[in-house]
């Protein structure tokens, strides 16, 4: 029996130059699911992404999935990608085992909890306060170079990790400090500067951008201490939900935000196609 891809609609090109097409999985010509591909708004044409892989439940666990994602390979290889990307619901069991199955390596996880309806103090000694405009272009310059090398680390060249960061930036931050709905501030204790928090406040929850304890700081608590401002300011604003992003590998960050409570919602996959 042979699975292969069968387009459903020509390749489309997207205003922001991103290629995707729908395609159906078939057995012998029988239709048995759907895939979705394209290329990354983040990384451009040199990236495909699975949007979306669906095997119709009476041909699961025959191995459909596995030939339908190779085959995806191939297309994305013949699209000229040096590099292929997938999320996954973190309940999705059976995607996360074929995933990692053929060959997709972790990347990242979105974290999500509800806060409750009372603001966490801060330990005695901790204040916040906004972060002023000379300290904001210091942050800013210090945490697109940890941007770009966070990316780099994790295999993407750094001219695209440059490019991601100066569009995310564009994208996330048009006024700068005076962003609508961002909060940049300072943590304090005894008096002195010991990290920073960016929190941004969407629709129907918050989220945690960027949160980093200064060196000389570290191994103090600090780091748990601005995830409790971050929640903090988030019940304040009337945010039912908060979350965050952590990269694969930080075990310190991914322990102290599972001992907050937080757990992960999504996975985020990344293979080189060889």
């Amino acid at each position: 029996m042979t699975t292969t891809l069968r387009p459903t609609e020509p390749l489309q090109r997207a205003a922001d130059g991103t290629r995707s097409r729908h395609y159906q999985v078939c057995v012998n010509s029988r239709p048995v699911g759907a895939i979705h591909l394209g290329t990354s708004q983040a990384f451009g044409d040199s990236v495909a992404v699975v949007h979306r892989l669906r095997i119709d439940e009476p041909d699961r666990r025959r191995g459909r999935g596995t030939v339908a994602a190779l085959a995806a390979e191939e297309v994305a290889r013949g699209w000229g990608c040096r590099r292929i990307e997938t999320s996954l619901a973190a309940e999705a069991e059976a995607g996360l085992r074929l995933t990692e199955a053929l060959g997709y390596v972790l990347r990242n996880r979105v974290m999500a909890k509800q806060p409750g309806d009372t603001a966490p103090a801060l330990p005695e000694g901790s204040r916040a306060r906004p972060m002023t405009a000379d300290e904001y272009a210091t942050w800013q310059a210090h945490e697109s170079e940890q941007y770009v090398r966070t990316w780099t680390e994790r295999g993407v060249p750094e001219t695209e990790a440059r490019a991601k960061a100066r569009r995310d930036h564009e994208l996330l931050l048009p006024q700068g400090r005076d962003t609508e709905n961002m909060l940049f501030s300072v943590l304090e204790h005894e008096g002195e500067q010991v990290g920073v928090l960016w929190l941004a406040l969407r629709e129907d929850r918050a989220f945690v951008f960027d949160v980093e304890v200064d060196a000389a700081h570290r191994g103090r608590g600090h780091g748990r201490t601005l995830m409790l401002l971050a929640e903090a300011q988030a019940v304040a604003a009337g945010r039912r939900l908060i979350g965050l992003n952590v990269f694969a590998g930080n075990t310190a960050a991914e322990r102290l935000y599972e001992s907050l409570g937080y757990a992960t919602t999504r996975c985020y996959y990344s293979k080189t196609l060889l």
